[in-house]
């Protein structure tokens, strides 16, 4: 059976491919490139938090009674992410590189930190909570959009 951490690792490094492609257009000038990237970005990203914070928070919550806990911090780290992906898309409208690099530097060390704690803490706590095939399949039909 497919665990929760073997649905969403990989799915953090599809965005992370998207989010290098993003950069690296608007780095160089690029701007319809780095638009659509961006687009692609922004989309693959909120499917992933959306996912997350629709089905595998609360099934998690649920399961295990814990509201206040990890889920807490990453709904507030996703809030964040929100924010600068906002940031993004204004620096791409703007052809702004400045403004893009530095909402990049600020989005990648917080998807770093914000997908190991979910890699290395809360997904492995999930798949020993949350039970069902009906939650997997959810999570692997919305990370698909």
């Amino acid at each position: 059976m497919t665990t929760i951490s073997e649905l969403y690792a990989p799915h953090h490094r599809r965005c992370d491919e998207e989010f290098a492609s993003a950069e690296a257009a608007a780095a160089e000038g690029q701007w319809d490139k780095a638009t659509e990237a961006t687009t692609r970005f922004c989309a693959m990203l909120e499917a992933h938090l959306g996912s997350e914070e629709g089905t595998l928070f609360p099934a998690f919550e649920g399961a295990t009674g814990m509201v206040g806990g990890p889920t807490a911090m990453m709904r507030m780290e996703h809030q964040q992410m929100r924010g600068l992906l906002g940031q993004l898309e204004h620096a791409c409208a703007g052809k702004d590189a400045d403004a893009f690099a530095g909402a990049a530097e600020t989005m990648l060390i917080l998807m770093q930190q914000h997908n190991m704690k979910e890699e290395n803490i809360l997904y492995p706590m999930c798949d020993n909570a949350v039970t069902g095939a009906e939650v997997l399949e959810a999570i692997r039909t919305q990370l698909a959009k």
